[in-house]
């Protein structure tokens, strides 16, 4: 883990710099320091890093193999500028859809809660870049109708509270284009959670609105 934020802080050290340098190239344009947004979004999570039993008509087991499932959230973000490089946001959201595994198995999210601290650039006057890091506190569940088929042996250890490490750093990158005034669509994609007992991970990508004023 120090290593990995070592890493993160290096790769940000030329990207603050590079911001620096714009935001003084573009000092005649709007400002938005100290200005909040308010923002809706809609994406697709995507659960990954789980195993599947594969089993043949007879429900004898031929092997193992890698498996994911998808889920529609939606996410409904409230921030500021804290500066001209840095904002601070707190998100709130939740699946619309469970992620079915197969037919006896299944993924609910029933919330997510997100606080980002993020750094973004300005690409032309009416695009940015931004990456953010955060944490994110969620709830799920996984049911398992039929526990003791050798389909679902694999999905055993996931049944009830999903994830079970219910807080996880988070991250995103994204870019937001400004198409009137004060009004931003917005693209971005990252990682929501990593559950560090059953190690599986949720990547999200996501589009939608931000209005800042």
């Amino acid at each position: 883990m120090i290593k990995v934020s070592t890493f993160c802080a290096a790769a940000l050290l030329p990207f603050l710099f590079g911001a620096s340098q714009a935001f003084s190239q573009t000092s005649g344009e709007e400002l938005r320091e100290d200005k909040y947004y308010v923002g809706l979004l809609g994406g697709r999570l995507n659960i990954g890093s789980l195993e599947r039993t594969v089993v043949d008509e007879d429900d004898e087991v031929l092997g193992v193999e890698a498996d994911s499932a998808d889920m529609t959230i939606g996410t409904l973000v409230l921030g500021g500028h804290i500066s001209e490089l840095f904002h601070a946001e707190f998100r709130f959201g939740g699946a619309i859809n469970d992620a079915e595994l197969n037919s006896d198995t299944s993924i609910s999210l029933d919330y997510f809660a997100s606080w980002y601290f993020g750094i973004h650039y300005p690409l032309t006057s009416w695009a940015n870049a931004y990456a953010q890091f955060g944490f994110t506190h969620l709830k799920g569940e996984v049911e398992v109708n039929n526990p003791d088929a050798n389909q679902n042996r694999r999905f055993r250890d996931l049944e009830g509270d999903f994830p079970d490490s219910s807080f996880s750093p988070s991250w995103l990158l994204g870019l937001d284009l400004e198409v009137i005034s004060d009004t931003f669509v917005v693209l971005e994609g990252g990682r929501l959670f990593k559950d560090t007992v059953t190690d599986t991970d949720g990547l999200q990508l996501s589009a939608g609105l931000r209005y800042e004023f």
